[in-house]
């Protein structure tokens, strides 16, 4: 697959770099964004982690306001952030709404006309990414973990769900914890996926962990002033589905912050320690 390097910056002594390809799952140009840490010179491969941003972002959101980059830098850790859907399919309604089409592919491949000729984010994230990825850095696909970020959170749950012995570390801040019970995730799942609402609960983090729970421990930090938190997010959703299940959690409720990156920034440490202690032993 083609590569196309758009920047390329020194960074706490790695580099980070913004990169473009044409996706054959999502049928046009996509973008992403890399940091490589000092350890990864010369070809050195070091675990990857993936990031998935929520509703509206791109691959710059988390890219620019995290300040992940000196921790990564620190661990040996390689991060992918991907963008958050297609852009300019040209499909009716694509841009009326921030949570729905452009910069809302909640990481699910669409079966509904038109959008399951471009809206394939679940196998652009889990398969043509990451062979893109091996092809072109030095990470270790070997040692891969994933987090995300609201619409990102739920996306990294269920992706980890789905693909434990690929994705063997997984955390997220404030998720959408129970797409098929909120208004996000029910307007997704119907313009998505249809009617059948059967075939919403491949995609949602607690239904999967009902049906399949894994080994690995959810590390999920929710601002405790987060305005999403009681109609959108649903995070006693999650509890009671790990509870039920043997899922092993840790959901850490954080007092007086809220759904912006000022409460990523706060916490992303934490996150990284997490991932690079699975993933580098």
């Amino acid at each position: 697959m083609d590569l196309i390097v758009n920047s390329q910056q020194r960074c706490f002594e790695g580099t980070q770099g913004f990169y473009s390809h044409v996706s054959e799952a999502c049928g046009g140009t996509m973008n992403f964004a890399v940091y490589q840490p000092p350890q990864a010179k010369g070809g050195n491969k070091v675990p990857l982690v993936t990031f998935l941003a929520g509703l509206t972002c791109t691959e710059e959101n988390f890219t620019v306001k995290a300040g992940a980059q000196r921790v990564a830098a620190e661990l040996g850790v390689m991060l992918l952030v991907p963008d958050t859907s297609p852009r300019g399919a040209g499909h009716p309604g694509e841009d009326d709404a921030y949570d729905f089409g452009s910069g809302a592919g909640f990481y699910l491949d669409a079966t509904q006309a038109p959008w399951s000729q471009r809206y394939n984010m679940y196998s652009y994230i889990t398969k043509e990414l990451p062979a893109l990825i091996a092809g072109h850095f030095p990470a270790d696909m070997a040692r891969q973990g994933i987090l995300g970020h609201s619409m990102g959170g739920h996306g990294a749950i269920t992706i980890h769900l789905k693909n434990p012995g690929v994705y063997k570390s997984v955390s997220a801040f404030a998720p959408i914890c129970a797409p098929s019970l909120c208004p996000w995730g029910q307007k997704a799942f119907l313009g998505y996926l249809g009617k059948d609402e059967t075939l919403w609960q491949d995609y949602d983090s607690c239904a999967l962990i009902r049906r399949q729970p894994s080994d690995a421990l959810l590390f999920i930090d929710q601002g405790a002033e987060d305005p999403f938190l009681s109609e959108q997010l649903l995070p006693d959703q999650l509890v009671e589905a790990c509870e039920q299940a043997g899922q092993r959690f840790e959901l850490r409720m954080q007092p007086d912050y809220d759904h912006s990156y000022y409460f990523i920034q706060t916490f992303i440490e934490d996150h990284l320690r997490h991932h690079a202690k699975i993933l580098c032993g």
